[in-house]
């Protein structure tokens, strides 16, 4: 079986060209079929890439230096920086990335507590503890289109069920808009939440389980209580998969973007608008208000300007969680 393994996953790693150069013809056909044989297997995924992720952001890159609307619209007409000019003066997009900031913070800070808390409490419950996990973690699997339309019927101002209950127990006075202006973030907050809590959770309770049992045991004969054990070793063991959780709830603040289509679509007043549906209009504008045929090319340059700052965040929280890796 190891003479059937391609190149390089030798333990030795690939060979230099001087040991190319005294290997036999023999062996050199040898390694060369095992190298087809690899690459063989490799090829279909390497198409796939090629063609769904490298091809579209070529040509988003391209794209970001022309006027274009499409086809039937004629040809793509080069206007160089033009695009970039436009969206350091867009007022609107920028208001987005504040809302994008805005909506990442309100999931972050509620959904990881939220998630520990579940991950700890069912960690604690022997009995029935399968089927709770399974009832928590089923949101994630659900549709964001049909988890939005349902929050939708849920939240709607004027015979939605939230508005309805609320009327009844006597808590409010009067409908409150949840997608109107003052209170559609929130909504949309919500909407995460309990749409991505059981994915957390998850990771929370393998980490858990990972924790030393004689770490927990030594703590509670010193006479530690369990916020203590929670706080102090607990937590501080859970630092590499909690490092991977918010990095996951991070970038996916940045591209959530059914949610707000299907809730607010943006809206009302742009109050709702994050970058990723922002971009998104320029390349399938919904209504006439906005632009009578896509453009492509500003499309093209707010994805990218968004993708720059995404990355950019990304790369702050990685240098953060190293330099709080060397002093812990």
């Amino acid at each position: 079986m190891r003479d059937m393994q391609p190149l390089f996953f030798i333990r030795k790693g690939p060979i230099s060209m001087k040991e190319w150069k005294h290997m036999t013809a023999v062996q050199k056909r040898k390694k060369v079929k095992q190298n087809a044989m690899a690459y063989s297997f490799m090829l279909p995924n390497l198409i796939l890439f090629a063609t769904c992720s490298l091809y579209p952001v070529f040509w988003t890159l391209k794209y970001v230096f022309y006027q274009y609307g499409g086809y039937g619209t004629g040809e793509p007409r080069f206007v160089g920086m033009a695009n970039l000019a436009r969206v350091f003066r867009d007022k609107v997009y920028w208001e987005s990335v504040v809302h994008t900031f805005t909506y990442g913070f309100g999931k972050v800070i509620i959904i990881i507590p939220l998630a520990f808390f579940l991950a700890f409490l069912l960690n604690q419950q022997k009995r029935g503890n399968g089927v709770a996990q399974s009832i928590m973690f089923l949101p994630t699997i659900m549709s964001s289109a049909v988890m939005g339309l349902v929050f939708y019927l849920l939240f709607n101002a004027y015979n939605g069920e939230i508005n309805k209950y609320l009327l009844e127990l006597g808590i409010v006075s009067r409908p409150i808009n949840w997608l109107g202006k003052d209170h559609a973030m929130k909504t949309l907050i919500i909407t995460a939440v309990w749409g991505g809590v059981g994915n957390y959770m998850v990771y929370f309770i393998a980490g858990i389980q990972q924790v030393s049992e004689d770490a927990i045991e030594s703590a509670r004969i010193d006479g530690a209580g369990r916020l203590q054990i929670i706080w102090y070793i607990i937590i501080p063991m859970l630092g590499p998969i909690l490092k991977i959780i918010l990095m996951l709830a991070i970038t996916s603040a940045f591209h959530d973007i059914t949610n707000v289509m299907v809730l607010t679509e943006g809206g009302p007043n742009n109050s709702t608008m994050v970058m990723s549906l922002y971009g998104y209009r320029y390349f399938f504008p919904v209504s006439a208000a906005e632009a009578t045929i896509p453009q492509y090319g500003y499309g093209a340059a707010v994805s990218v300007i968004s993708a720059v700052i995404a990355g950019v965040i990304t790369v702050l929280y990685l240098k953060v969680s190293k330099k709080l890796d060397d002093i812990y």
